[in-house]
């Protein structure tokens, strides 16, 4: 079941707010976090830290692992990037052979160390470690009532929700994680540990991805492919929504906490932006889905220039597709500069405006006196691409027409990815002509979203409409949003 919610009766409370990240000058949507996790592996740390570090764009702000030998945990969380998080020593002392790893950035909850994550807690039957990626939407109602209870919460991460209604409940480990996520509404991928004992789930609804691999022996759990293929770990299949595995001293049980009775929601995100090149999903390679973007946006929105450019790094595969599509030449017009600090501090707004060259530089020779296609993966407030247009400018270039290939993103999500109000939404309250006037552009064009379905989805678009979640586009949401007394709907660590 769908619903669509209204600019006048979407919630949008602080919660969801809270991890907005507004530095004034790359308005970009922020991934959401990734996970990790390792079953019967002697050396389950390292293999962690290898795939926390594939997946640490998705996370840049916090990174955790949590390691057991079958008797006690040994875990190390810090804020940073992985390699600056965990050094030699500290990978030492990570003994076992059961681990789940996390890197974060916060869509809900504030960025300090007390909500990095895996969370670990001590609870009648031993130690139990929880990382996820996600939201979920009911938090703030159910972590009222807890602590209407009696709970006392350490973190302001919802991800602290599911551990409390675990340990509350008199059932045993599996009984009691699936009435918890019977109660909680969301989108999320969730690794649970205990001493002995490995919990993965996916929300009813598919909307944030977790594939399973296998090392040898050893089960490997991960939100992204291309962490599996830097182990070398052998994709198996992925975890399908409202599916509960459970790895014991018995091997892998498959299980359910909730019977297949909602459409598959996969975040369209995923496909467009947030994932690696070279990750897979539901069987579609990243980097194809985007050139067949690309030569989409082509067919769907030609215009007549003299070179291609895309804006690194995410819409480069779409720039080729486009560029090939058209025959018109792929050129590196724009160069990323991976190095550069978090340059919205700076106090003045010269130099502010100067941290936009930092991060990102026009190829003056390759642009300059060229009619140039800038093609990019999505606009947000608009700020970032008025800036790009005018560093194209600046650099020479005699047009600059600018193609999205995704629909204009006029919709907030509460599934694990941080978007603005919708009110800071540009393509909310204005105009596909409005905005190119705002950016700067000679032209502009957004991907449909039947170009997009039949992009992603290649000879079955017929049948995909099901399997994402479009709702950033076209609010309509799977899932309740509001739970504080009139129902409002939506589609969230």
């Amino acid at each position: 079941m769908s619903h669509e919610v209204t600019p006048q009766t979407l919630w949008t409370g602080d919660y969801y707010n809270e991890g907005s990240g507004k530095d004034g000058l790359f308005d970009k949507l922020k991934e959401e976090c990734g996970v990790f996790g390792v079953y019967g592996h002697p050396d389950a740390a390292s293999l962690s830290y290898y795939g926390l570090h594939a997946l640490q764009h998705r996370g840049e702000e916090s990174a955790g692992m949590c390691v057991s030998d079958r008797e006690e945990f040994h875990y190390h969380r810090g804020m940073g990037l992985v390699k600056e998080v965990f050094d030699k020593d500290m990978m030492a002392s990570l003994t076992g052979d059961i681990s789940i790893g996390h890197v974060r950035y916060s869509t809900s909850g504030d960025s300090k160390l007390t909500n990095a994550q895996p969370l670990v807690f001590k609870y009648r039957d031993g130690d139990l470690a929880v990382a996820t990626n996600g939201n979920i939407v009911n938090a703030p109602q159910i972590r009222r009532e807890l602590e209407e209870g009696g709970s006392i919460f350490q973190t302001t991460s919802d991800t602290e929700v599911i551990a409390h209604l675990i340990a509350r409940s008199s059932k045993d480990l599996v009984s009691a994680a699936k009435d918890a996520f019977n109660r909680i509404v969301g989108g999320y991928a969730f690794l649970i540990m205990t001493n002995d004992r490995l919990l993965v789930a996916s929300d009813p609804h598919g909307l944030r991805p977790l594939t399973m691999g296998k090392l040898g022996e050893a089960y490997i759990f991960a939100s992204e492919t291309c962490a599996l293929e830097t182990i070398g770990a052998e994709l198996i299949r992925d975890i399908e929504p409202g599916e509960l595995l459970i790895l014991d001293k018995d091997g892998l049980h498959e299980d359910r906490f909730e019977e297949k009775k909602h459409r598959k929601s996969l975040c369209a995100m995923e496909y467009i932006y947030f994932a690696r090149p070279d990750s897979d999903m539901n069987g579609s390679n990243q980097h194809a889905a985007r050139k067949r973007m690309g030569s989409r946006m082509a067919i769907e929105s030609f215009v007549d220039a003299d070179i291609v450019t895309g804006v690194p790094d995410s819409s480069i595969s779409a720039a080729i597709g486009y560029a090939e599509q058209t025959g018109i030449p792929y050129e590196m017009g724009l160069i990323k500069n991976k190095y550069t600090g978090r340059t919205f501090i700076q106090p003045s707004q010269e130099l502010r405006e100067q941290g936009v060259k930092m991060k990102l530089s026009a190829v003056r020779r390759v642009v300059e006196g060229q009619r140039v296609v800038m093609i990019d993966d999505s606009i947000v407030r608009g700020t970032t691409s008025r800036r790009i247009v005018n560093l194209l400018r600046d650099a020479g270039a005699l047009e600059v027409h600018v193609r999205i290939t995704s629909p204009p993103f006029k919709n907030p999500c509460f599934y694990g990815i941080d978007t603005p109000d919708r009110r800071e939404l540009i393509a909310s309250s204005k105009s596909v002509e409005e905005i190119c006037r705002e950016i700067n552009a000679d032209s502009l064009a957004f991907l449909s979203p039947e170009g997009l379905i039949t992009a992603i989805a290649g000879n079955n678009a017929d049948d995909y409409k099901g399997g994402l979640c479009l709702a950033c586009f076209d609010n309509d949401y799977p899932t309740r949003l509001d739970f504080n007394g009139e129902e409002k709907f939506g589609c969230s660590c």
